[in-house]
């Protein structure tokens, strides 16, 4: 179980959204998961940047883990929250020559995999959650 929350009043693609988040539930074999996408603005991002990462900026998408592993089995399995800049998701659309719904959606993917356990900070990491990624992206069609 998962809920989206909106705290702006801009619309974007929530039903994709929440489609492909259902698939990558299924796609990875979780049985119960709780677990919240809340979309803000780059000001509260921001803030949350600057107090719990030290990054004076706004970024695109912050999770707040409550596993710090993959091999939890527990059910359900409590993944945290996961804070997306749709404003910012909007800048990188352009700047990245694609379409809104599919940066807002691999803005979600990838913050559900940082949910899940996987990173980015060596080659070989982000080789692992790139993939994957990108598979569950292309089985829902949202593609570049």
């Amino acid at each position: 179980m998962f809920e989206i929350i909106n705290l702006t009043k801009e619309e974007f693609y929530k039903e994709e959204m929440k489609q492909v988040l259902e698939k990558g539930i299924e796609m990875e074999g979780l049985k119960e998961v709780i677990f919240t996408v809340i979309l803000v603005d780059n000001a509260y991002i921001h803030n949350l940047n600057k107090v719990y990462r030290g990054m004076d900026r706004p970024t695109d998408v912050i999770t707040f883990a409550l596993e710090d592993t993959k091999d939890i089995e527990t059910v359900p399995r409590l993944l945290g929250d996961i804070y997306i800049s749709i404003e910012k998701a909007k800048e990188q659309a352009i700047e990245y020559g694609h379409s809104f719904k599919r940066e807002i959606c691999f803005l979600a993917v990838h913050g559900f995999y940082h949910l899940l356990g996987f990173d980015h900070q060596t080659l070989e990491e982000e080789k692992i959650m790139f993939a994957r990624q990108e598979a569950l992206l292309q089985s829902e069609g949202i593609t570049q």
